[in-house]
C-alpha cells in the first residue's frame, strides 16, 4: 500500500485540460496523489483563459508550465502510478515507455480551446472543462487504489470517463 500515488495527465499541447487536471489533482488530492501534466507536443505556455478559470476557482497556478511528456520518461523522473490522457488526439499517439509500467486510462474531454464565440462563451467552455475534471478527479480519489488489482484499477479508471458529465 502506498501513501501517495503519482498521476500524469497528458494532452497534446499541455496548455489547458492537462494543466487543469494537474492543479485540481494536487488541490483535491491533499497529499494522497501528486499530479503532474505533460504534452506530446507542448504549446510552451498555459492558456490565459485556463489560468484565469483556475485562479478564480482558488487553484494554485504558480508552478504550472507547459512541458513535454519526454520529461517523465527520463531516468530520474518521478515514477508514475497512473497515466491518464485527457484529449482524444494524445490518446491516439504512441506514448513513451513509462518507467514502472503505470496503469493507463483515457478520459475524453472536449477541448475548450476549440470553442469560438464571445468571451463569455469561451470562459464558460473553460469553466465547464474544469468542472468535468473536478468531477472525474473526485471519483478517482474515491477509489481505494490499494485494494484494487491492476485490471480492476484500469477498469475503474475507464468507468470514470464514462460517468455522465454534470457541467
Amino acid at each position: 500500500m502506498k501513501d501517495r500515488y503519482n498521476v500524469l495527465f497528458v494532452c497534446t499541447g499541455n496548455s489547458a485540460r492537462s494543466q487543469m487536471a494537474e492543479a485540481l489533482g494536487n488541490s483535491l488530492g491533499k497529499g494522497r496523489i501528486r499530479a503532474y501534466s505533460a504534452g506530446s507536443h507542448p504549446a510552451g505556455l498555459v492558456q490565459p483563459m485556463a489560468l484565469k478559470v483556475m485562479s478564480d476557482a482558488g487553484l494554485d497556478v504558480s508552478v504550472l508550465r507547459s512541458k513535454s511528456w519526454a520529461e517523465f520518461a527520463q531516468p530520474g523522473a518521478p515514477e508514475m502510478d497512473l497515466v491518464i490522457t485527457v484529449c482524444d488526439r494524445a490518446a491516439g499517439e504512441s506514448c513513451p515507455v513509462w518507467p514502472g509500467q503505470p496503469i493507463t486510462a483515457h478520459w475524453s474531454i472536449p477541448d475548450p480551446m476549440a470553442v469560438t464565440g464571445t468571451q463569455e462563451q469561451i470562459h464558460k467552455a473553460f469553466s465547464n472543462t474544469l468542472l468535468v475534471l473536478q468531477q472525474r478527479i473526485s471519483l478517482l480519489l474515491s477509489l481505494r487504489m490499494e485494494a484494487l488489482d491492476r485490471l480492476a484499477a484500469e477498469t475503474k479508471l475507464r468507468q470514470i470517463s464514462e460517468a455522465p458529465a454534470t457541467a
